[in-house]
Formats: structure tokens, sequence, C-alpha cells
């Protein structure tokens, strides 16, 4: 018994000496062996490549490992405290760096870093513009975005998520808070937001009940957002919605951009064919080394009763013949829709390289009618 004893004891003290030598604290009695005063400084980030420069330092240590995120095992351990690591573009990360000194013990600090582009404020003056006037058109309608709030003859806020994400499974919130008219623009503010039982905010504005059109052109000048999960569009249905439902209504969706292809927009247009969704449209491109993030450009329908065409900055790129029986859809009223989704199922979720604030921002909408 008194051997058995002995032995509890002695494991009993080896057990306490493990955990005291586990992990030190800032209070816990000075001793020279220990680390203290951890500090972090992020020295270098390359915005484009995520590449970052780290420098770690603490009194008394001796050893220091880099944990990226909640990763069980260090990204690497060194003597030195100075640490190289390239994130996977932009977005916001979290690190932690351990600080081990002679005694065992370590202090450990948690730290939150931000891979991404400084915002640049676009000029209005950048990207294309079109003509005021085309021949054998009148400028029958237009909002330019003047003054200091939304034109509310014009427009009307949805709110909410709708159902399904307005069907289709969106993870934003529709505010009219994230609405401001100013400089002679409408910008819609897609943030990371807890609100409403979601994690996003956006907005979402229709000229349904206060105008409609049939036929004739559109300009609309935009300046788009960019970063994965983003989804901005510009975009008509059938005034006789809520008698028909969709897709029996009818829809034209101007200019639609998947965030992460900013270089890449598409124009389409659904209906209802044989009791089933029926669609068509096409793609346009960006040329050069630009894309739809860094410039405004113009995206345009002339929509008459034989056909549908599809125009960024004047140049067509898809036209839509619509002058079969199961096109009726598209020889009715229509008005206008303006959002920026977030999340969905064309996009997807955003992810660690999105970046927050967003922002869709439209210098004006015109629409041009035959003479």
């Amino acid at each position: 018994m008194k051997l058995i004893s002995t032995f509890l004891k002695s494991l009993i003290f080896l057990l306490l000496a493990y955990v005291f030598t586990f992990c030190a604290k800032e209070d816990d009695p000075v001793n020279t062996d220990d680390p203290s005063n951890l500090k972090i400084e992020v020295l270098f980030i390359n915005h484009e490549t995520g590449f970052v420069q780290i420098q770690a330092i603490a009194d008394n240590a001796n050893l220091y490992q880099f944990y990226i995120g909640a990763a069980m095992d260090p990204e690497e351990v060194n003597p030195t405290g100075y640490f190289e690591y390239t994130f996977d573009g932009q977005g916001t990360y979290t690190f932690s760096i351990r600080a081990y000194g002679a005694s065992g013990k370590y202090l450990k600090k948690d730290k939150e870093i931000v891979v991404a582009y400084e915002a640049e404020d676009v000029p209005l003056s950048r990207g294309f513009v079109s003509p005021e006037e085309y021949a054998g058109y009148n400028l029958v309608w237009q909002d330019e975005f003047n003054g200091t709030q939304l034109n509310s003859s014009n427009w009307t806020h949805e709110t909410g998520n709708g159902s399904w994400g307005w069907g289709n499974n969106e993870l934003e919130y529709y505010r009219s808070e994230n609405t401001t008219v100013g400089d002679s623009v409408l910008t819609i503010e897609a943030r990371s937001e807890s609100y409403g039982g979601f994690d996003y905010t956006s907005s979402r504005m229709k000229t349904q009940g206060k105008y409609t059109f049939q036929y004739g052109r559109v300009d609309i000048r935009a300046l788009l957002p960019k970063g994965q999960g983003m989804w901005p569009a510009l975009w008509m249905l059938g005034e006789n919605i809520t008698q028909v439902s969709w897709p029996d209504c009818g829809e034209i969706d101007i200019m639609e951009m998947i965030g992460g292809s900013e270089n890449i927009v598409h124009g389409t247009a659904h209906w209802e064919y044989n009791s089933t969704h029926a669609s068509s449209g096409g793609s346009k491109s960006s040329s050069g080394n630009y894309n739809y993030a860094e410039s405004y450009h113009v995206f345009s329908i002339v929509w008459d009763e034989n056909l549908i065409k599809w125009y960024v900055d004047g140049q067509q790129y898809y036209v839509l013949d619509i002058t079969g029986a199961d096109m009726t859809e598209f020889h009715q009223p229509n008005f206008f829709i303006i959002n920026l989704a977030v999340g969905g199922n064309w996009p997807g979720s955003p992810n660690t390289s999105t970046i927050f604030p967003q922002q869709l921002k439209v210098d004006y909408i015109r629409v041009f009618q035959e003479e």
C-alpha cells in the first residue's frame, strides 16, 4: 500500500508539473525563463499577391510558432519570430503566434489581417458615355439620379429576402438604407452585416406601378461591383406579373454580372414555353486589360416587335427573335428592376476573397422610343 501511495503522489506531481508548464499567462509570477510582452507587427502586405511579412517579438522568448486560422499544427517554427506567408487572394484572415520561453511556457496572440486593394474612387468621367439622342428616336423617360435622394415618383424599394431568397437562394436582406443618391449617381451598397436573420444587406428597387413601357431603346450607364458572390442586375419584368406570375410574365435581363468574373456580363430573356421555363441569352467579355468594375459602361437593349438586341458600349453582342407564337411575353409593357444580390444559385456564396462593402453605381437610365 505504501508503495502504491508513493507512486500515486509521484504521478500527481508529474501531472501538475506538466499542466503548469503548458501555457504562461501575463499575470503569472515573474520568472526570467517565462516569455512576456508578446507583440506582433505586420511589416508588409502585397495586396495583389497576398504576400505578407510578419515580425513577432517577446521578452525571454527563444522559439516562435506561426499558425493560420484554427489550424492545430504550426505553419512555421523558428527562433527569430520573423515569418513570411502568402494568403489566398484578397480577404480577411486570422493567424496566431506562440512565443515560448526556456521554461517551456508560451504566450499566444491572435491577429486579424485584411488583404485588399484600397477602394478606388472611380470618377464619373471614366468609361463609355452614350449619346443623348438617336436618329429616329425620342427620349421618353429618364432618371439621371440628380439630387440627394431616390425619386419616389419613379422607384419603390423592395425589402426583405423574399421567398427562398427571391427564388434564387440569395443571402442578403434588402433595405432602403443601403441606397444613396449623390453626385449624380445612384449607389447600392452590399454590406457584410447581420440583419433580419441574414448575414448581408443590400438594396433592390423597381418602377412597377410607376413607369412601364413597351418597345424602345434602353441605355443604363453603371459601374459594377467585384468579388465572389456579388450579383448586380439591371433588368425588366412584364407588368402583368401579379396576374400570371413568372416566367409567364417574361423577363428581360439587360445586364447581369457574376462576381469573380468581372470581365464578363450577360444579357438574357426568360419566358414560358409549354408550361416550362425557357431562356436564351449571350455574354460579352471586356476587351483589353480592364473589367466592368474598373470604369463605367453603358448596357443597352433595343427592343421592337421582332427582335431584342443586347449591347455594351454601343456594340451589339446578342440578338433574339421574338416573333414566335410562344413569345407573347415580349409584346407587353415592362417595368425596371435594379438590385445588387449577395450569393444565390448562380454566383455562389462570398468567400474570404470577397471584400465588403461592395457598390453598384448607376449614372443614368434612359428610355428612347421610335418617333
